[in-house]
Order: structure tokens, then C-alpha cells, then sequence
């Protein structure tokens, strides 16, 4: 079982290699559509990066890992080790919003403003990670629910 260290180190590098998928295909998006003010098409274009993010994501983990997960030595399987479906890897991927959404209603319904909002999804993020300690298999909500699981990919801890 990886440690959750570990495996939060994975979810940062992600957010890295994200960065460069979520830029590309902005901008496949904005010269497609001849974006030329941000807010032109705003609601179409998170719409289009949800999906491509949704994409990446489930293209990698039906293969077993991403790039952030293979340096870290870790591979997504099912709860009884086999490799993800497609069903699986969507419910993964959508459980997964789990870790901002919950932080981001919060925001919106008290209308919170600048560092306010950082904060609560910061609290909510932190909140999610701790919901390795309740598992006795020390996996995360999302994961438990979608039915997976992360295993070290060489039986490293």
C-alpha cells in the first residue's frame, strides 16, 4: 500500500502535467472558435476542458497509469486488482471532482472572494486526503466509491 505522502505527491505532479494539457487544448479551443476576450464562450470552453481533462484521464488510467503516477510508482486497478473499464475509470474520474467541488459550492453560496476561496478549497482538499485514515485500506473516498484502488506499481510502500 502506498503511503499517502506518496501518493499526494503523485496528485501535485499531476496538477503540473495538467497545466500543459489544459493550456493546449485552451488554445485549440480559443483558435477554433476565434476566442479573442476570455469571457467570449467561457461556459463552452470549461465545458470542452472538462471533457478533455475527463479524456486524459481515463485514457491513462484504463492503461493503468499516468506519467505523474508511473515516476511515482503507483498504478490504478479495480478492488480486486484487475485492470479499470471504461465504467470504472469514468466514475473515478467524476468521483474525483469530490476534491474541489464540495470547496467550490461553499465559496460560491457565501460568495466568497480572493484568498477566502483558496482557503476553503485548501480545507476541502485536506478534508478529502483524510479520507485515506478512515479506509482501512488507507484508500480515498473517490476511490472506495468507483470501486478502484492505487497499489504501489513494484511493491514499493
Amino acid at each position: 500500500m502506498p503511503t499517502l505522502r506518496r501518493r499526494l505527491g503523485a496528485f501535485l505532479y499531476e496538477g503540473v502535467m495538467l497545466f500543459g494539457v489544459v493550456v493546449i487544448a485552451g488554445l485549440l479551443f480559443g483558435i477554433a472558435f476565434q476566442q479573442r476576450h476570455a469571457l467570449h464562450l467561457r461556459h463552452a470552453l470549461q465545458g470542452w476542458l472538462f471533457l478533455v481533462i475527463g479524456f486524459y484521464f481515463v485514457w491513462f488510467w484504463m492503461r493503468g497509469q499516468t506519467l505523474p503516477m508511473k515516476t511515482w510508482r503507483l498504478r490504478l486497478v479495480t478492488a480486486d486488482g484487475l485492470p479499470l473499464t471504461l465504467r470504472h475509470a469514468v466514475m473515478r474520474y467524476l468521483l474525483a471532482w469530490l476534491w474541489f467541488l464540495p470547496g467550490l459550492a461553499v465559496a460560491c453560496a457565501i460568495q466568497a472572494q480572493g484568498w477566502a476561496v483558496v482557503a476553503l478549497l485548501l480545507t476541502n482538499v485536506l478534508a478529502w486526503a483524510l479520507t485515506a485514515r478512515l479506509d482501512p485500506r488507507g484508500q480515498f473516498l473517490h476511490d472506495r466509491l468507483a470501486g478502484t484502488r492505487v497499489v504501489g506499481a513494484d511493491g514499493m510502500r
